[in-house]
């Protein structure tokens, strides 16, 4: 089942790279549109503390929030891991 895209383009745009990457994207949640999860989230990987990441709905500059999932997802120490297979 293809998930609910995401109202701002630059963010959607963010989102499809993520899933590219194997990170997972659930919607919903208390204040936010969703989360971002790494698919090998474990201690090891910055001790899990950037593993998780909030996708808001309406953020207050939707193209810096983007650069920030971006970010977050090119600096996952275990990409390689993955982009490897």
């Amino acid at each position: 089942m293809a998930r609910k895209r995401h109202p701002k383009p630059e963010i959607e745009a963010a989102l499809r790279h993520a899933e590219r990457c194997g990170w997972r994207i659930t919607i919903g949640g208390s204040h936010a549109w969703g989360r971002m999860a790494c698919p090998r989230a474990d201690a090891e990987c910055r001790c899990g503390e950037f593993c998780l990441t909030s996708v808001w709905s309406t953020p207050r500059n939707p193209g810096n929030h983007a650069r920030q999932l971006r970010r977050v997802v090119d600096n996952c120490i275990r990409r390689e891991e993955i982009d490897d297979g």
